[in-house]
C-alpha cells in the first residue's frame, strides 16, 4: 500500500535524536520520528519515595503530556481540568516501567530519576518515541554521575527502545503515523531490549480480531525496526561510560 513519503511497509519514519536539547536538565533529547516530536528531559533527585527509604535502591518515574497544539485541534491542558486522563496515566506507567528495566536500581543508590516526556507535535507513535528518547535522556543524565564516580557503569544494564506496528487494510506496517493508526485493524506497541528481550507488548484488535501468525509477523517487524532505533541511540550516545554495560542486556 502507498504510505506518506513513499516509505516501504517495513521502513521507519525518518528518525532524528538531538541530545542535550535543554540547558538545565541533567539529560535531555528532542526525538523526531516523522512528524512526531517529543522532548524528553531527565532530572536526578537525591531522594526516593518513602517506601524505598533505607533500602539503598533508586527509582525511575516518568511523566507524559501533550502540549495543547501538538494535535490537529487544541488539546486542553490536563492541569486545567484537574485530573489526568486514563490515556495519560497509562502512557506514564508504560514509560516508567520500560525505563526501570534499563537500570539496575540497586546500583543507583537512593536517587530518583524523573523523565518528563512532552509531546510537541503528535502524528502517531508518541508513547514509543517517548520511550526511545527517554532512554537516551536517562543515559545522558546517569553518565554525569558515572563520570563523578557516584554511580557504577553497571547501573545501566539494558538499552531500551520501542516502536508501533499494525495491520492496515490487511497489510503489516512498521511505525504507524496518525492516519495509519486511526485506520488500523490491529495496533501493537512493542518495547524491547537491545538483546531482543520483550519489556512490554500492548496489542489491540481495533477493527477485527487477529490471528497468531499475524501477531508473530508484527512482532518480527517491530523487532527489526527497534534494532534500527538502537543504532540511532548509539550514534548519539557514542562511547559514554556505561554504554557497553547497557547493551549486554
Amino acid at each position: 500500500m502507498s504510505r506518506a513519503g513513499g516509505r516501504a511497509n517495513d521502513e521507519l519514519r525518518p528518525v532524528v535524536i538531538v541530545p542535550n536539547y535543554l540547558n538545565y536538565a541533567e539529560g535531555s533529547v528532542l526525538i523526531t520520528m516523522g512528524n512526531t516530536r517529543v522532548l524528553c528531559a531527565a532530572t536526578i533527585e537525591e531522594k526516593v519515595p518513602a517506601w524505598l527509604e533505607g533500602t539503598g535502591r533508586g527509582w525511575i518515574t516518568a511523566e507524559y503530556a501533550l502540549l495543547p497544539r501538538s494535535t490537529h485541534t487544541r488539546t486542553p491542558r490536563e492541569s486545567d481540568t484537574g485530573r489526568l486522563q486514563g490515556r495519560t496515566q497509562e502512557i506514564r506507567r508504560l514509560i516508567g516501567r520500560s525505563l526501570r528495566t534499563a537500570l539496575n536500581l540497586g546500583q543507583l543508590g537512593e536517587r530518583t530519576v524523573i523523565v518528563d516526556c512532552d509531546v510537541i507535535q503528535a502524528d502517531g507513535g508518541t508513547r514509543t518515541a517517548a520511550v526511545t528518547g527517554g532512554y537516551v535522556a536517562l543515559v545522558l543524565a546517569l553518565n554525569k554521575l558515572i563520570q563523578q564516580r557516584m554511580v557504577s557503569p553497571q547501573a545501566l544494564q539494558n538499552a531500551i527502545a520501542a516502536v508501533s506496528v499494525g495491520m492496515v487494510n490487511g497489510v503489516p506496517l512498521l511505525d504507524l503515523d496518525y492516519h495509519e493508526d486511526s485506520h488500523a485493524d490491529v495496533d501493537i506497541n512493542v518495547v524491547m531490549t537491545a538483546t531482543g528481550h520483550y519489556v512490554e507488548i500492548q496489542g489491540t484488535a481495533e477493527r477485527r480480531p487477529f490471528r497468531r501468525e499475524e501477531f508473530d509477523l508484527l512482532l518480527g517487524l517491530a523487532g527489526r525496526g527497534i534494532q534500527q532505533l538502537f543504532e540511532h541511540q548509539k550514534a548519539v550516545l557514542g562511547d559514554l561510560p556505561g554504554i557497553a554495560a547497557s547493551t549486554r542486556g
